[in-house]
């Protein structure tokens, strides 16, 4: 296998795309750190991502919901852009096997 991070694809400092090529076939991963001010989930909704192969998207996306945290009693309004940036690269959430807190406190 053969990796390459992508920056022709998109050039972001919080939005990393890794190439991996097997024979013929070429599949991604992205990683996403999307900070408070979810500057990295507005650019994806600003800008259209068009990609085949896409394994799994993943990251930090700083965005508290029930839907993923059952400590949170509330649905961010963020979620929706998540979840439409997912669906329009055909993935789908997948929930946590050990369903727990999703974030920690920095100081216990």
């Amino acid at each position: 296998m053969r990796f390459a991070l992508c920056l022709d694809i998109i050039n972001h400092h919080d939005i990393n795309i890794l190439a991996f090529h097997s024979d013929y076939n070429i599949n991604f991963i992205i990683n996403i750190y999307s900070d408070s001010n979810q500057m990295a989930l507005y650019f994806l909704c600003q800008n259209n991502i068009n990609l085949d192969n896409i394994i799994i998207m993943m990251g930090d996306f700083n965005i508290r919901n029930s839907g993923w945290d059952p400590n949170v009693h509330y649905h961010s309004i963020y979620t929706d852009d998540l979840i439409t940036i997912a669906d329009s690269l055909g993935l789908k959430l997948l929930p946590p096997l050990n369903p727990g807190p999703t974030r920690f406190a920095d100081n216990p």
